[in-house]
């Protein structure tokens, strides 16, 4: 008889394609979701399967459409509520990062907020616009970068006189 892995993946609308790989990578089934959109514009997740004292894995990025946010909220919401042992968020995509301007509000720490009350024990993201937004969540963050699997793959190339360019200082580093 196979035993169940620990823990279970589950994919927001918008990153069911990464969670795939992700999947696949694990040799493990996606767990099985639904996000039921209403008339109204409201939409409302539940689990399909029992997540009760499983690790439970959210992929989902935060990018602009809002709705992005709040179907990762929801999703949050709905694991703590069917009694999931811990929640990790997998934000491969942390939007709403780039307002940290004096006289602005500083979206990534009210992110951090929601995400926190919402119930996340972990987050799992890549390449923040800044490195001191790891400092706004109250949970553990492990902050990965691109920059090492592409920099490898670049230099594997042997190119002369190559320009990266980036479309801000934030990226430059």
């Amino acid at each position: 008889m196979s035993q169940k892995p620990p823990f279970k993946v589950f994919a927001g609308t918008n990153s069911r394609y990464l969670a795939e790989k992700i999947c696949n990578a694990l040799n493990c089934e996606m767990g099985n979701m639904k996000i039921q959109h209403f008339a109204d514009g409201e939409f409302g997740v539940s689990f399909e399967e029992s997540i009760r004292g499983s690790q439970v894995y959210l992929v989902q990025s935060t990018f602009p459409n809002s709705d992005n946010l709040m179907e990762l909220l929801l999703m949050i919401d709905a694991a703590k509520r069917a009694s999931a042992k811990s929640i990790i968020a997998v934000v491969p995509y942390f939007g709403w990062a780039r307002q940290d301007k004096p006289r602005v509000s500083i979206a990534a720490k009210l992110i951090a907020d929601l995400l926190s009350v919402a119930g996340i024990d972990r987050l799992i993201t890549m390449d923040l616009h800044a490195d001191q937004i790891q400092g706004f969540f109250n949970v553990p963050v492990d902050h990965l970068y691109a920059s090492s699997v592409f920099s490898r793959y670049i230099q594997s190339l042997k190119l002369e006189n190559m320009v990266i360019a980036t479309p801000d200082v934030g990226g430059s580093k």
